[in-house]
């Protein structure tokens, strides 16, 4: 994989709309149960509803599917679970975590997700946002223009970035829960005008190429919302991370962070913000608020290496962060001292998405595997190498599983890939970890275990005036 897909993604043109296919995971037994298996060491839009009459055109991935109705008269995915796959399992090369099913889609590639309690969101470069509750199709919201590549949700809100650099913003009806309509786009029209006319509020952003600050020159790559969801954070592959206050819808900064395509952006707790780039580093930002407005000054540079930097993560509890490369490797820091705690060695090719839930991480790689990571104190083991994809893992979303216990946490993941389809696992924080030496943590072989911080300087923004 070259660098520029690693920046940029894949571009693959959009493919045809309409038809959907559901397999029937129940009859491929190899997927039933995730075998321990060694690993190798080494653009503007109109809200609509997307259940179009073409939609409802199914057609089976396996001539014996027992599945032949509408998926308006019968969940794909609830057709899918297997209640009778026991969690529990005496034999000691079973692993409890489970793939519970699959909805492949022929409209697109899938490039993001969000779950929020019984709510999925899944993003694709067909422009469509297709949404499910309880594992059943809800009526879903369309774009005009503009690739989803990422999806955040705060509240009733919906926040969508895009391949055209815009953000667009949803709400849910509060009469029906199934309607969702756009109430803005980030930055709104009368602040970009507004801005446009002052000549001191143009940057260039390609040689010989000017454009307003207050609006990403290039594709979304990721959003985060802040701790307390006041603020919302884009990253962009045009060099730069914006915050926009949620209230106002108002971009209250810009900061030109990297040398090059900033592919993840995380909050965390305490007012920092790390970032990850294709120029391969992971940067810690300090946020202080300022009047009405925030200020982000850069803290320290936690990784730089050649590698390019594709996904960055926090634990809940954001005392560990972790950051994912094109190298196949994820590196982790202990947030209190910022101390490198070392990597985590699971995937032959790059990450592409990296996740956390509990003491569990969850990375998704361009080999078409997800490996889930469990911490313990400083320590990490791999507990499943869950594979079923046919194209790389592009993004990766969780939520506690309803039937967990104190004693057994457990997780609902959903996975999106390349290959068109969202696979839906239930993962165990108690399962064993694999007998695979490859697949635990280890420390760097070339890395000393603490980077030296940076010294604390104000970074390149550009504040709106109040």
């Amino acid at each position: 994989m070259n660098s520029s897909m690693l920046k940029k993604g894949s571009k693959r043109g959009s493919s045809s709309r309409g038809r959907r296919i559901f397999s029937d995971e129940n009859s491929v037994h190899k997927f039933n149960r995730i075998r321990k298996t060694n690993l190798p060491a080494d653009k503007d839009d109109d809200c609509c509803s997307t259940r179009n009459s073409q939609d409802q055109a199914v057609t089976h991935s396996r001539s014996s599917s027992p599945y032949n109705v509408s998926p308006m008269e019968k969940s794909p995915w609830s057709s899918q679970r297997n209640a009778n796959i026991p969690f529990e399992d005496s034999g000691a090369d079973v692993s409890p975590n489970v793939l519970m099913g699959s909805l492949v889609r022929e409209e697109g590639h899938i490039y993001s997700l969000a779950a929020s309690g019984d709510l999925l969101y899944t993003g694709s470069d067909s422009k469509n946002i297709r949404v499910w509750k309880n594992q059943k199709e809800f009526p879903g919201f369309k774009s005009n223009s503009g690739l989803v590549k990422a999806i955040v949700i705060s509240g009733a809100m919906i926040f969508t970035g895009h391949q055209d650099g815009k953000i667009r913003v949803w709400k849910v009806s509060s009469k029906d829960p199934s309607i969702h309509k756009r109430i803005g786009t980030l930055p709104t029209m009368k602040d970009y005008f507004k801005n446009s006319m002052k000549t001191s509020n143009y940057i260039e952003v390609k040689r010989h190429s000017n454009a307003v600050w207050y609006k990403h020159s290039d594709a979304i790559s990721c959003l985060s919302l802040s701790e307390d969801k006041a603020f919302l954070y884009s990253s962009s592959w045009d060099k730069t991370f914006k915050v926009w206050r949620i209230s106002n819808s108002r971009c209250l900064e810009s900061v030109i962070a990297h040398d090059d395509a900033v592919n993840s952006i995380v909050a965390g707790n305490d007012g920092l913000v790390f970032t990850g780039s294709a120029d391969g580093t992971v940067k810690v930002w300090r946020r202080e608020l300022q009047g009405k407005g925030t200020k982000h000054f850069f803290s320290q540079t936690l990784l730089k290496q050649e590698c390019a930097v594709t996904a960055v993560a926090v634990n809940p509890n954001s005392t560990v962060v972790y950051c994912g490369s094109s190298d196949g490797l994820v590196n982790f820091w202990e947030r209190e001292k910022m101390s490198h705690g070392g990597v985590l060695r699971g995937h032959k090719l790059a990450i592409l998405c990296l996740i956390t839930a509990g003491n569990l991480v969850f990375s998704g790689s361009a080999d078409m595997e997800i490996c889930v990571w469990r911490r313990t104190g400083n320590d990490h083991v791999c507990l499943s190498l869950l594979t079923g994809h046919n194209g790389p893992v592009k993004c990766l979303a969780a939520e506690k599983d309803l039937e967990s216990t104190p004693n057994d946490r457990r997780w609902i993941l959903y996975s999106g890939s390349l290959d068109k389809s969202v696979k839906m696992w239930r993962v165990s924080e108690k399962a064993p970890p694999l007998a695979c030496k490859g697949c635990a943590s280890s420390a760097p072989t070339s890395m000393p275990s603490s980077l030296p911080a940076a010294t604390s300087f104000p970074a390149q923004t550009r504040n709106i005036k109040k």
